[in-house]
């Protein structure tokens, strides 16, 4: 039997609601520079006082790396109302950037996290260096110079809010890392493959990946998809972090790199409609486990155990039933597929530089409903 008009209307309404939540979630901000005062460059005596764990553990501050989202004032100082005593950019050879922690399907992807790095043997492919990179990547693998971050000075107070927002220890475990303070604070200035400033140590969060046949450790551990390379961030979540490049004035090369990684970008009516079934399934356990961690996490930031078991749960079959059902019925949520035009032909997948123009031309029927992706 077909639906009566009534229930047709109640759905589209229920529809038009979840898609301009989902909207207003991934508007495109413009840079606040003026709206966050400068702050003080991290002073050489605080960063000396890193070096030894004894003179570490008696400061009051701690010296937190932020590599993703957290560069973004508005998210860092200001959604999550972290007011930092200082700031200092830095390289850090020993990580590199990823983007393999597992987030929503068709949604938020993946988001950002860090792997340790072999500096000898991190170069440039031969395609990279001819110029003609692999087709099938995003250009995630394209930076070969270590982390690029931000080293802020917080209170153990604004830590401890650091790591409640951050998943309250579910699924990143706190280390120390060398960090290298730039020769210049010049932008323009080429980022060195090997860094001569010396090092002073700073927090930051890890999760590393669990290799094949492994289980994750008890503390720290996080799910993990089968090919942690696959999935491509929003474009929401890359402008954060492009953003927070700008602001922070990271070298330009490596905004470079930034700006030019592809977002995941929904195709065709199938992914449309799957995003928004898995949403309106799915959201409200995810938007559940984020509110009982913002209330039950102590004063270290770190939520109970039973706490991170059901969040882990809940993501879990969060992407069991992804990879058995919604995958195989609706498409792809995690990378970018061609859309076919009007004549059945493949298009090129959008990359950061050609989105506009891939909408222009038809190609994307969600991103034509929901813009703010762009």
């Amino acid at each position: 039997m077909g639906e009566s008009p009534e229930n047709t209307c109640r759905l589209a309404k229920a529809y038009t609601s979840l898609r301009d939540a989902v909207r207003q979630t991934k508007r495109p901000r413009s840079l606040a520079l003026s709206t966050y005062p400068t702050l003080p460059e991290t002073s050489l005596e605080r960063r000396e006082q890193s070096l030894p764990a004894a003179a570490e553990s008696k400061t009051q501050t701690f010296l937190y790396l932020a590599y993703g989202s957290n560069l973004c004032n508005e998210t860092f100082r200001g959604k999550r109302g972290i007011k930092p005593l200082s700031q200092i950019n830095v390289q850090v050879p020993e990580l590199r950037l990823t983007f393999d922690l597992p987030g929503i399907a068709y949604s938020e992807p993946c988001f950002a996290n860090t792997a340790r790095r072999d500096p000898e043997n991190d170069v440039p492919s031969s395609t990279e260096k001819e110029g003609t990179p692999a087709s099938n990547d995003y250009h995630k693998d394209r930076w070969h110079k270590g982390l690029i971050g931000v080293v802020y000075e917080v209170t153990a107070t604004d830590y401890a809010h650091i790591i409640a927002t951050e998943g309250g220890g579910a699924s990143y475990q706190d280390i120390l890392v060398d960090c290298h303070p730039f020769e210049i604070s010049d932008p323009t200035r080429s980022v060195p493959v090997h860094p001569a400033t010396k090092p002073f140590k700073a927090h930051t969060l890890f999760a590393p990946a669990v290799p094949p046949g492994s289980q994750p450790p008890k503390e720290g551990g996080r799910i993990q998809r089968p090919d942690t390379s696959y999935a491509q961030a929003s474009a929401r979540y890359l402008k954060l972090i492009t953003d927070g490049a700008a602001e922070c004035r990271l070298p330009y090369e490596y905004q470079d790199y930034l700006n030019n990684l592809r977002p995941y970008t929904i195709t065709s009516n199938k992914q449309q409609m799957g995003q928004f079934i898995f949403l309106t399934l799915w959201l409200p356990f995810i938007v559940l486990v984020f509110s009982l961690g913002a209330q039950f996490a102590d004063e270290h930031g770190r939520t109970p155990p039973w706490l991170r078991i059901l969040s882990e749960s809940i993501f879990r079959a969060c992407w069991r039933t992804y990879d058995g059902f919604f995958k195989p019925t609706f498409g792809d949520g995690e990378r970018t597929v061609p859309a076919e035009d009007e004549d059945g032909q493949h298009q090129q997948p959008p990359t950061q530089d050609n989105l506009p123009r891939y909408l222009e031309s038809g190609a994307s029927t969600n991103e034509k409903m929901n813009p703010s992706a762009v």
